[in-house]
């Protein structure tokens, strides 16, 4: 009987570790520069590669909801908007609009809970990535965000989407408009759960009230040096720069990586304007990209390895929607107000690239 029981415990934890998705290391900021204005950005990393184009949504361009029962919530877009989709999927899962909203996905596994899809609510059902192309193509602020989430105007449907593996990705969600206000949501048990997010800060799980508790924890953390000690008569001082940072954790659990943004981009020196803010986006990011090997785990003996594939930033002033791949480190810019907002289309780049090496040998003097 023992032996029935410990080969049932064995199967059990092959078949849940078969639908565990490799880990996914998603960090958000938001930084505000001298002149006023607002910039943010964030890292997207997975275990598997996950191929990704940019697009550029016109109004008028409709979309169906997904849902695993069929066909959701049909919505023309109301605001143009550019971001990044995945898998060919023309649904925004990261991107900014032309009022200067802006909307990511982030990864949110054990804790992403979906409303089943019944007769009563499949009208104003959606797939996991359809609410974000939703939200951005829907509203041009926090608050009319808010007000249609809060309102149960949408439901999330836990549906299974191409490319992403036998399970409904879990996701939760960043919003951002071009004054400064910021909310995150939340799929919990069924229900969407909305929290104000002063710091524009975004990891992944847990939920992100936990979060903002967890950073009381380090409210000594300090950008300014510790001053010398002196212990009977002997004088201690620090042994280089950064002792006020002391205790500031440096690994890549969500917990520590949301730590490390909201203490990083709330020291941060502003920037003159937004163009200088976009720059220091991407230092500030540099600091969480992940090497290939230092995160891993292994899934019926293959071998998956989180990294940072790609790093977007977006300016709402402008409304220019940068990025940076592993492959490509250039930082390459799309502008939104370049394109006919009434296009027929949704236009597509795909963010492949190759990093170019400039060879200075014949500039030396």
């Amino acid at each position: 009987m023992n032996a029935l029981i410990g080969k049932a415990v064995l199967l059990a934890a092959v078949a849940a570790a078969a639908i565990i998705p490799p880990a996914a290391a998603c960090t958000g900021i938001m930084l505000k520069t001298k002149d006023g204005s607002i910039v943010h950005g964030r890292t997207v990393e997975f275990g598997t590669t996950i191929e990704s184009s940019i697009a550029v949504v016109p109004r008028g361009y409709a979309f169906v909801g997904q849902t695993p029962s069929g066909d959701g919530l049909k919505y023309s877009a109301k605001h143009a908007a550019v971001g990044a989709i995945a898998f060919k999927d023309l649904k925004l899962l990261d991107g900014l609009n032309d009022a200067g909203l802006a909307v990511g996905a982030f990864y949110f596994p054990t804790f992403a809970g979906y409303t089943a899809v019944t007769p009563a609510n499949q009208e104003k059902a959606l797939s996991p990535a359809d609410f974000t192309n939703w939200l951005l193509t829907q509203f041009g602020s926090v608050d009319e965000a808010r007000e249609a989430v809060e309102s149960e105007a949408v439901i999330i449907a836990p549906t299974v989407l191409q490319g992403w593996g036998p399970e409904p990705p879990p996701f939760h969600y960043v919003v951002y408009d071009r004054t400064g206000a910021s909310i995150v949501i939340e799929p919990i048990a069924g229900r969407l759960v909305v929290h104000d997010n002063p710091l524009g800060v975004m990891t992944n799980s847990p939920a992100f009230d936990w979060h903002m508790t967890n950073l009381r924890n380090y409210i000594a953390l300090n950008p300014r040096n510790v001053p010398p000690i002196t212990i009977d008569g002997k004088v201690f001082q620090q042994l280089g720069q950064g002792s006020g940072m002391l205790g500031l954790p440096g690994d890549f659990t969500p917990p520590s990586r949301f730590v490390r943004a909201a203490v990083f981009s709330a020291t941060a020196i502003p920037s003159d304007n937004a163009a200088q803010g976009i720059e220091q986006v991407f230092h500030i990011l540099n600091n969480f990209d992940i090497p290939v090997g230092v995160a891993r785990e292994e899934d019926g003996g293959v071998m998956h390895t989180d990294y940072t594939m790609v790093t977007t930033a977006r300016d709402p002033q402008s409304l220019r929607y940068y990025y940076k791949t592993y492959d490509d480190q250039t930082i390459r810019m799309v502008d939104l107000t370049k394109f006919d907002p009434e296009g027929k289309k949704i236009r597509l780049l795909s963010t492949r690239g190759a990093q170019p090496v400039v060879d200075m040998t014949d500039q030396v003097k």
